[in-house]
């Protein structure tokens, strides 16, 4: 039976989040928002519209989010030369391949910020698919871009591990019934992670990469 290896991409296999933070600040910033980066950096992670209504609430005046998503977008893109990998990102991801299990990034990421991300981590040979926010409903926390992924390969939760860096993508493994393990890399509080339920929690790729064999991947057999 396949096993699938899920994961996020912005702060857990690339070191993004606060490149997402000081874009977004400045696309509020222009559409007459003062918002403290604090708060953007918790919310990083959620789709951009799910983003700005958790960072102004639901009930304003929606005319000018196109324009904030809009500017963060290019704001974000001027970076796509020289995004930085998180370090044993590619090991990582090859490893888990060589030992076959289907690889797959699930991120809120759109196709050219997605294809800028790739670049960096480099290791396109190791991964089988992509699931985006683009492809269902809802994004995370909702479990529906894990389950679009699982449904890509036909494996069931219970054969795979999710991993990502926020409590949105915590929670999405809970409701989804996908093993999460957290990575603190994106900047989350150990204790968040837990909270919003992480099966296990590690520094950075390179501490999850080294501690694979006692790690929840170790617990899903290969048949």
């Amino acid at each position: 039976m396949n096993r699938a290896a899920l994961f996020d991409v912005d702060g857990t296999l690339t070191d993004t989040n606060h490149l997402h933070v000081t874009a977004w600040w400045e696309a509020l910033r222009q559409g007459g928002h003062q918002v403290p980066m604090h708060a953007i950096h918790r919310a990083v992670g959620l789709p951009g519209e799910d983003l700005l209504d958790h960072l102004l609430g639901e009930d304003r005046d929606h005319t000018g989010d196109d324009r904030m998503s809009a500017a963060h977008d290019t704001l974000y893109a001027t970076y796509f030369d020289r995004l930085p990998a998180l370090d044993a990102s590619a090991d990582l991801l090859r490893t888990l391949a060589g030992a076959g299990w289907k690889v797959l990034l699930v991120t809120s990421a759109k196709d050219s910020e997605l294809g800028a991300l790739r670049r960096a981590i480099d290791a396109d040979d190791a991964i089988t698919g992509t699931a985006t926010s683009d492809d269902v409903e809802k994004g995370k926390p909702a479990p529906d871009p894990l389950l679009h992924a699982l449904e890509m390969v036909q494996v069931p939760p219970g054969r795979a591990v999710f991993v990502g860096d926020t409590v949105w993508d915590m929670r999405a493994a809970v409701r989804a019934g996908v093993a999460g393990v957290a990575l603190l890399c994106g900047g989350i509080p150990r204790g968040d992670l837990e909270e919003a339920g992480a099966a296990a929690v590690y520094r950075d790729p390179a501490d999850l990469l080294a501690r694979l064999g006692d790690s929840p991947f170790s617990r899903v057999p290969a048949a």
